[in-house]
């Protein structure tokens, strides 16, 4: 149908509500902004929905959100055969009708039989990842954007082991949604009849100190932070989002006595009005906690998103200031931490494993090497490292220690099965803790960590193409590069191709290939000469397409200057 017609239908149908229909009676002289909403559907990727809020099929408002939830209680009812186990929790942020959306979605699963429960406020993400395993439920939902701007809103499904949906759930889940072709095949229940039949249930806080004790539970060094506790200063900002209280709570009883939160920043607010992008990988989100730093001579700064999955970290250079360490970093920091900490215990496992994406530093390789610990490299996204720790439990052959990936997102312990970023908050405060008492800083730490490792640096940059237009000038941008590949780049050859759409590696000195057993994914990889290389891949969550780089240098300076070099040429000649 053409878009023109779907948008005169959402006009006239007695289904949508009025405020709706006034929505879209403003854009009535706007048909481009009718196109961009109207001209498919919203679409429901491995992930879940993620879009812009707004009336239409390509924006995130309750009708998209009912739709969805419908395929996924389709699917939950053709794979669930115990009833007792029919179950969803459900958990929300703070952004704009993130409380709205979650009720919609429980009342159309209580539409169709399927036991809820709903967070009575606001929770992060991996709280909803502990409370699926928690309470045995079938699946999970989070209406979350993450990072993305206020503008957007998302709907992330998560599967009974507590991690986000893996394959093949997920294909199967989005068969089951795209069936959802009419709105009429939505079933909807009266949240009364709802409470009533025990369908629509509240989360209560028996939920949220189980999750706190886990979380509390991953601490090593808890006598070193009660040592220090008195001469060491931490600052938090939880970005208007949910990290405030279990952030709080969790460094507070672990020992941490000086903690400020960031005022302006400690109360949820949809217009993250104080930033312009919520995202602890933007060093200006932490403009405020750095004033305030200077003012309570913090010894770190530690800031959340808005789901409270990703984690940032700024500590003082040689220079005093405070300089942002990247996900990598932090990444490398707490993995080199946590090996360390349990060999000088003697609980190091024989088997046990850590986990990495396949654009997280290489640094990682390093530090599983000195520990002599079998390091895996999986897909961008921590699905997929949620999906190995299931693994390890189902075979016995691994134990897990700890995940991360370069986007600010790690987990230590198995009671969640996504990034935390309230446990790699306690244990990078916790880290610095442990350093100070040696008399260091935790930058200190870091540039001693090079010193044995070799100096990796890494950088991602992100090209923005919204709208149709953007979409298919990322598709053709990877087409173009996956037929006409670099076989020299930044004064290095190309020494490998790795295709992950084509799940196929091609050496470029032997002309051998070797299939690769990842899932297929639209990603490039470059192997370059002397441990460099560089890789494009579109975002899963956003309307970008993104490429990382990583170089290994003797000193600082000249990893610097590899990196520099690469990235230039890259953006310069491949990317055009």
């Amino acid at each position: 149908m053409h878009y023109m017609n779907i948008y005169n239908q959402w006009i006239e149908d007695n289904y949508f509500d009025e405020e709706t229909k006034s929505e879209l009676k403003s854009i009535a002289d706007d048909e481009k902004e009718i196109q961009e909403r109207f001209y498919k559907e919203l679409e429901f990727g491995t992930g879940g929905l993620r879009g812009i809020i707004g009336a239409g099929t390509n924006r995130m408002n309750k009708y998209t959100v009912r739709k969805a939830t419908q395929g996924l209680a389709n699917y939950i009812l053709l794979k669930e055969t115990d009833n007792n186990k029919k179950a969803v929790a459900i958990a929300y942020d703070s952004r704009r009708f993130s409380k709205e959306f979650a009720e919609e979605a429980a009342l159309v699963l209580n539409g169709n039989g399927i036991k809820t429960y709903l967070f009575k406020e606001l929770a992060p993400t991996p709280e909803l990842s502990f409370a699926v395993r928690y309470l045995g439920c079938t699946a999970g939902i989070v209406i979350t954007a993450s990072h993305n701007p206020p503008e957007y809103n998302g709907y992330k499904v998560y599967w009974s082991d507590g991690g986000q949906v893996p394959p093949p759930f997920d294909e199967e889940i989005i068969k089951e949604v795209m069936k959802v072709t009419d709105f009429s095949q939505v079933k909807v229940k009266d949240k009364g009849k709802a409470k009533e039949e025990g369908l629509f249930n509240i989360i209560d806080e028996e939920i949220h100190d189980a999750y706190i004790k886990e979380v509390k539970a991953q601490s090593i060094n808890g006598d070193i932070v009660k040592k220090i506790a008195d001469d060491f200063t931490i600052v938090f900002t939880p970005l208007h989002g949910t990290g405030n209280k279990p952030v709080m709570r969790v460094l507070k009883e672990i020992g941490f006595k000086n903690v400020f939160v960031v005022p302006q920043q400690e109360n949820p607010d949809s217009n993250f009005s104080t930033v312009s992008y919520p995202n602890p990988e933007d060093p200006k989100a932490f403009d405020l906690a750095i004033k305030l730093a200077k003012e309570k001579n913090a010894d770190i700064i530690i800031g959340t998103d808005p789901d409270a999955d990703r984690v940032g970290v700024l500590v003082r250079d040689e220079k005093g200031e405070y300089s942002v360490l990247t996900g990598n970093m932090t990444g490398v920091l707490l993995a080199e931490y946590i090996l360390s900490a349990k060999k000088s215990k003697g609980i190091l496992p024989r088997n046990g494993a850590i986990i990495k994406t396949i654009v997280t530093t290489k640094m990682a390789d390093a530090v599983a090497k000195e520990y002599d610990i079998t390091l895996f490299e999986v897909l961008t996204g921590f699905k997929f490292i949620g999906k190995k720790i299931k693994e390890f439990e189902e075979t016995g052959e691994h134990e897990y220690l700890f995940g991360f990936e370069e986007s600010y997102g790690s987990l230590a312990g198995t009671y969640a099965r996504d990034k935390d970023a309230v446990v790699s908050a306690m244990l990078a405060c916790e880290l610095a803790a442990v350093y100070k008492d040696k008399g260091m800083t935790l930058y200190e730490g870091l540039q001693e960590l090079y010193k044995k490792y070799g100096y990796y640096k890494e950088s991602l940059n992100s090209i923005t193409l919204k709208g149709i237009e953007g979409q298919e000038k990322i598709k053709s941008l990877l087409t173009s590069i996956r037929n006409n590949p670099p076989s020299e780049i930044a004064g290095m050859n190309v020494l490998e191709i790795r295709d992950y759409e084509e799940q196929v590696a091609k050496n470029l000195t032997t002309k051998e290939t070797r299939k690769m057993e990842l899932p297929k994914s639209n990603v490039l990889y470059f192997v370059l000469e002397d441990e460099a290389w560089f890789c494009i891949r579109p975002s899963g969550t956003e309307p970008k397409v993104k490429i990382y780089f990583g170089v290994k240098g003797t000193s600082e300076e000249e990893a610097d200057k590899k990196l520099a070099g690469l990235v230039d040429s890259v953006m310069n000649n491949i990317i055009k």
